[in-house]
């Protein structure tokens, strides 16, 4: 198992190497240069291309990107031309507020797909598995920012009893569990439109895993010593769904950071999606470089770890790496 996670290790090393490249080809081959949106339109020619020469704006793109890569080893992803700061810090201010809302979105779309998913799996062709069947089907339809805007429209403006902008209330200096509390409420409509359409997503990928193991011989075997099908699915048929649920779950938690970009511009939450969107309106190379970076390392983190959850939930996997 070891050598298996080595090798998946060096792997990844690889394929992060790769994902480096080709997010520095295509950021620096768009049209344009970052400072278009900082100037007056009568600032100095000369000037402008001084600045652009100081950062090696002009440099070829090989030497650039080994400038970059060496930077970004040692965790320096450059100074954000839009807010002249250090990317590392803006990317850290952010991370936290886009990773509670990853978190909260992830836990309530497990939770409630798995569930729902095993229930309509023990009842099908049933009219309560087709209302799941269509509702599912109708969430997955609608595109997560219309999602956000209906929210807002409900609670926001119409019932008035939800705030649907920000991460805190504008003017208030709470503390401790009020703060806490004040955070939840601006979390509900952000985490509700973010983990919808999660949701309905894992339901059907949880009904179908189950359905597969229905009429699986161990089933009718578990049946036959005396336990009832919903006891032979729940204890047996949940055990070989695993591997396709864990799929799906560790390829959702990339999904949700990267989907962070609509969702916190709809509801102005400070995240890395919202500081991603300005940073492109911008040209802030460097900034778009650091996060995408890091969604893109993130991936890769949730593919291994997905890889090392089958071996441990499935022995046939295990053996046939140790071969």
């Amino acid at each position: 198992m070891i050598k298996y996670i080595v090798k998946r290790l060096g792997i990844a090393v690889v394929m992060i190497l790769g994902v480096t490249m080709i997010i520095f080809c295509i950021i620096r081959m768009q049209p344009g240069n970052p400072f278009l949106h900082m100037v007056q339109a009568d600032t100095n020619a000369e000037f402008m291309e001084a600045k652009l020469r100081e950062i090696g704006y002009y440099d070829p793109l090989p030497i650039q990107y080994g400038k970059w890569l060496l930077r970004t080893l040692h965790f320096d992803f450059g100074y954000s031309i839009q807010y002249n700061a250090p990317v590392s810090g803006l990317i850290l201010d952010r991370f936290s507020n886009t990773v509670v809302l990853a978190t909260s979105s992830f836990l309530v779309s497990m939770v409630v797909a798995i569930a729902v998913g095993v229930f309509s799996a023990l009842h099908p062709n049933t009219k309560s598995d087709y209302v799941i069947t269509i509702l599912s089907f109708i969430c997955v339809s609608i595109p997560v920012f219309f999602f956000g805007l209906l929210l807002i429209k409900i609670f926001g403006y119409d019932l008035k009893i939800l705030p649907f902008s920000g991460i805190e209330t504008l003017g208030t200096h709470y503390t401790g569990a009020q703060r806490v509390l004040d955070i939840g409420k601006h979390l509900i409509l952000p985490m509700t439109a973010s983990a919808m359409t999660q949701t309905a997503t894992l339901i059907r990928y949880t009904r179908a895993s189950l359905m597969e193991t229905v009429s699986e011989g161990y089933i009718d075997t578990a049946k036959a010593k005396g336990l009832t099908r919903k006891r032979a699915i729940i204890k047996h048929g949940m055990k070989n769904a695993k591997i396709s649920i864990i799929s799906v779950l560790c390829n959702k938690i990339p999904d949700l950071l990267s989907g962070a970009l609509i969702v916190e511009t709809v509801f102005v939450w400070p995240g890395l999606g919202q500081l991603n969107y300005q940073a492109i309106l911008q040209q802030d190379y460097p900034l778009i470089m650091g996060i995408t970076l890091l969604i893109a390392v993130i991936v890769i983190i949730c593919n291994l770890l997905a890889d090392i959850l089958y071996m441990i939930v499935d022995p046939r996997i295990r053996y046939e790496a140790e071969k």
